[in-house]
């Protein structure tokens, strides 16, 4: 059984029905995987919908669909991770955005694999197993 962590880009493409995320993560499912996602991401995409037009309608979608998430919280244990990784990527030059790292980091714990389909800042990442599910 493999843990799949969507980042923001990934579930809002499963929540929104793009690029094929939530056929790829039904099939996954079917096969016995898990597909979830961070607290981190639940809150980017919770400011996207906030700031965009068509909140209500988007509140609703993401609302809908948020069940379909194994929601992973942001915990003392991942924060300690993200200090690790945080320094890390400090020392080799390679500075990424905190909720880049935050998602990073919780992936690094507590998943087998990141799932993306536009970001590639967390191919960087050290020690962590990414997929692209838009190809």
């Amino acid at each position: 059984m493999t843990k799949y962590l969507l980042d923001t880009n990934a579930a809002a493409d499963m929540i929104c029905n793009r690029r094929h995320v939530d056929v790829r993560a039904l099939m996954a499912r079917q096969q016995g995987h898990v597909i979830g996602t961070a607290t981190p991401v639940i809150a980017e995409l919770l400011g996207g919908i906030d700031y965009s037009q068509s909140r209500e309608r988007n509140l609703l979608r993401f609302n809908r669909k948020l069940s379909m998430f194994r929601l992973w919280p942001f915990t003392l244990e991942i924060a300690r991770e993200y200090g690790k990784l945080y320094a890390e990527l400090r020392r080799t030059g390679n500075p990424m955005q905190v909720i880049d790292m935050m998602v990073a980091a919780t992936a690094r714990t507590l998943s087998d694999c990141i799932v993306v389909t536009t970001d590639g800042d967390l191919l960087r990442v050290p020690n962590l197993r990414v997929e692209n599910w838009a190809v």
